[in-house]
Parts: structure tokens; C-alpha cells; sequence
């Protein structure tokens, strides 16, 4: 997974003054947490760009002015309710040797026959929750929806597993092609059919009589 860095300075003062006068100067009040104890910090606003707005997931190197170094993912974020301006974030700290829980995007890639045939793509969880160690946190989750008909569906449990597991249950829908008005029959099955109308009516053998009508 992609990491962005962070560049911060360590919180001696944590009060509500403290963090005003911080939010006054352009910083961001940030508290890390999964350590043996909370980290408090302080980073520029700006800083936070890349991290929150985007739909991507990331894992975050902390670079503190003490010279330390700590791997973390975002955990929450408050938002001003009138100028949306970044007041508060939460991080969890990562560990190489333990598993955490996160939010990975969902990429669709193809295109699903049963759209081309007027059907309607919708999906259910543009994000899923996994459970994995740090080294194998995905970037995104990738579905290939290219064999998709009208009526078919993805769900958690037809997806593979690379060193994570869902905590989904197996029968939770992750996208489906569903009918419309405009939609036709998908064009094998179409095919199929009509294989089966001209075996229906192929003419007898050479050499055979057809069967009498019956009155």
C-alpha cells in the first residue's frame, strides 16, 4: 500500500488554548494512538491534502521534529461543521507484526456484457473492511465485472484472498447487474435458444416418415 509522509511536531501543551493558538496558525491538533502511550502532535493543514481527499487508502509515516519515525493509518478526522476546515486527527499506529482493520476501495475494471445489453450496473459497497498485517494491505480490491449477464451478482465470497481476510460475511453484495426497461436478452442466451427452435423444428431423415396427425 502507498504511503504518504507526514511531517509533525510534537504537542507539550494539549489544552484548549493550546490547540486554538495552534488552529490560528495554520496547524492541525493530531493524536496518535496503539502505542504503549498517546503521541500528540501537530502538523501543518495543508500536510493533509492527499490523505483525505482522495478515495484511495493509505498508510502515513509520522516524521516528528524529534526524529522519530512511526507507521500509522488514519483513524478519524473532525471537520469544521461551516468551513470544513480540518480540526482534529486521529492515527493508529501500525505494527509490523500486527494485523489491523481497514477500509479498501473497491475498483470495478471491464465492461459487463449485461450492461452492453441495456442492464444496469449498480454497486452496493464502493469500500470493504479487511483485516491484515500492514505488508499486505492492498491498494484497492479489483473486480472484473467483464462476465457479469443481467441478473448476475458479486459477492465477498467469490472474491480472492492475498494475505488479508474480509470481515464481511461471504453472502454481503458488492456490486450486480440489475434489468431496466431497455434492456434485452443477453445475446448467448439468445443464441441458445434459438439452437434449441431449429433442433426443434429440423425436418426428418432421409428416408423417414414423418408421424401421422393425430385427430
Amino acid at each position: 500500500m502507498k504511503s504518504i509522509t507526514i511531517n509533525g511536531s510534537q504537542r507539550e501543551s494539549v489544552g484548549k488554548k493550546a490547540t486554538k493558538a495552534l488552529r490560528n496558525a495554520g496547524q492541525v491538533p493530531c493524536v496518535l494512538y496503539g502505542g504503549d502511550k498517546p503521541v500528540h502532535f501537530s502538523a501543518p493543514e495543508l500536510a493533509f491534502s492527499k490523505l483525505v481527499y482522495t478515495p484511495n487508502a493509505h498508510t502515513v509515516v509520522i516524521e516528528l521534529d524529534n526524529g522519530e519515525t512511526l507507521n500509522a493509518v488514519l483513524q478519524d478526522i473532525q471537520f469544521h461543521p461551516v468551513t470544513d476546515r480540518i480540526l482534529h486527527v486521529d492515527f493508529y499506529q501500525l505494527f509490523e507484526d500486527k494485523e489491523i482493520a481497514l477500509n479498501i476501495p473497491v475498483q470495478l475494471v471491464g465492461n459487463s456484457r449485461g450492461v452492453k445489453n441495456g442492464g444496469v450496473l449498480r454497486r452496493t459497497n464502493r469500500k470493504l473492511r479487511i483485516k491484515a498485517l500492514p505488508a499486505n494491505l492492498p491498494d484497492f480490491i479489483e473486480i472484473d465485472i467483464t462476465p457479469l449477464k443481467i441478473g448476475d451478482k458479486v459477492a465477498v465470497g467469490d472474491l480472492p484472498t492475498d494475505g488479508y481476510t474480509f470481515l464481511h460475511n461471504d453472502n454481503t453484495v458488492v456490486c450486480r447487474v440489475s434489468t431496466s426497461r431497455v434492456a434485452i436478452e443477453d445475446e448467448e442466451d439468445e443464441e441458445e435458444l434459438a439452437e434449441g427452435a431449429e433442433g426443434a423444428e429440423a425436418p426428418a431423415a432421409e428416408g423417414a416418415e414423418a408421424p401421422a396427425a393425430q385427430e
